[in-house]
C-alpha cells in the first residue's frame, strides 16, 4: 500500500501554516488617514498587506474628540 503525501495548502489561498504566526518584516509602510471626523492609522508591508491598524474610534473617543490631534497620536500608539 502506498503512503499518501501530506495534504498542503491549495494553490487559491497560498496559506500554509497558522495565520497567527509571528513574521519578520524587514520594511512597513504607516499610512495615515485624517479626516475632520476620525483618523486611522494601518501598517502594511512593501506590498500592501495589512500587518495592523488603529483608529480614534477603536480608541474610545466620542464623536467630536475623534478628529482631535490627541486622538490621532492615540491611535497611532495602540496600532503597534
Amino acid at each position: 500500500m502506498a503512503k499518501s503525501l501530506p495534504r498542503s495548502a491549495s494553490r487559491r489561498t497560498g496559506r500554509m501554516g497558522s495565520r497567527k504566526s509571528a513574521r519578520r518584516i524587514p520594511k512597513d509602510v504607516i499610512h495615515v488617514q485624517a479626516s475632520f471626523n476620525n483618523t486611522i492609522v494601518t501598517v502594511t508591508d512593501v506590498r500592501g498587506r495589512v500587518i495592523s491598524w488603529s483608529s480614534a474610534g477603536t480608541c474610545r473617543f466620542g464623536r467630536t474628540k475623534r478628529g482631535t490631534p490627541f486622538a490621532a497620536q492615540t491611535a497611532g500608539g495602540n496600532t503597534i
